[in-house]
């Protein structure tokens, strides 16, 4: 595991409630500059929610959370301009084309018009997508989609680069292919928080947190949960979490 730093997210007993549900019910963490962070659980088990108050997008009911040092009380907007962000359900316009999702989310993440040009540029140069420059999002492969969406989430060089569950329904080649790209931004010494459903990815993350009906029932590296735990794999770590209650965090 890379050496570890200083804290970029900071949890504190967060919860965000609607009537008498707890979506997120009092979870508490750390992740640390450099690290990819997996959150993970099944699908309804607090993820998005979670990662919708650290981006600044909903105030939390009560607890603590800073991102960046920025409190998501009261610096969402400040937050915004530090972080990228991009998710399955929604990362790029499919009635656009490659050149104008690039230039609209340049602007959206506050980049100047001339920052705008040169990035589109490097960009279409470095995805090899050049000659797609015109061509509508909905035309290209999900390959070079996600491969964009990834790379216009970091166009404003973000410290932080929120991933909600950016694999969902995708063949196992491609989400392989997509964890290469995560790889290689956390080379470039970026944090990545990944959430996702799917326990096999918990074994590329340097650190992870397990989530049970919006509680966190696990955390530390992949190696310290299958040996608490006593399990070859994350599938057997989840199920025992799921099936019979038991908790570990590191």
């Amino acid at each position: 595991m890379k050496e570890i730093k200083n804290p970029i997210v900071s949890v504190s007993n967060l919860v965000k409630a609607f009537g008498t549900f707890h979506a997120v019910d009092d979870i508490s963490f750390d992740v640390f500059s450099g690290e990819i962070f997996g959150f993970l659980g099944a699908n309804g088990a607090g993820k998005t929610t979670a990662i919708k108050m650290l981006t600044g997008l909903w105030k939390p009911t009560s607890g603590k959370a800073t991102i960046a040092g920025y409190d998501v009380y009261t610096q969402t907007e400040q937050i915004k301009r530090t972080i990228g962000y991009m998710s399955q359900k929604f990362s790029l316009y499919a009635d656009l084309t490659v050149t104008e999702n690039i230039r609209l989310f340049g602007g959206i993440y506050g980049l100047r018009s001339r920052e705008i040009r040169q990035k589109t540029d490097r960009l279409l140069q470095r995805l090899e997508l050049t000659r797609e420059a015109n061509t509508l999002i909905e035309s290209l492969p999900l390959g070079w989609k996600q491969k964009l969406a990834f790379s216009v989430a970091m166009i404003h060089d973000p410290q932080l680069i929120f991933l909600d569950e950016p694999t969902g329904g995708v063949d196992p080649i491609t989400r392989r292919q997509f964890w290469d790209l995560i790889y290689e931004a956390a080379s470039q010494g970026k944090t990545l928080f990944v959430t996702t459903h799917y326990m096999d990815e918990a074994e590329y993350c340097d650190r992870l947190s397990m989530m049970v009906d919006g509680k966190i029932a696990a955390l530390g590296s992949p190696g310290e949960l299958k040996a608490g735990f006593g399990s070859p794999g994350m599938d057997d770590v989840f199920v025992q979490i799921a099936r019979k209650g038991q908790t570990l965090t590191r």
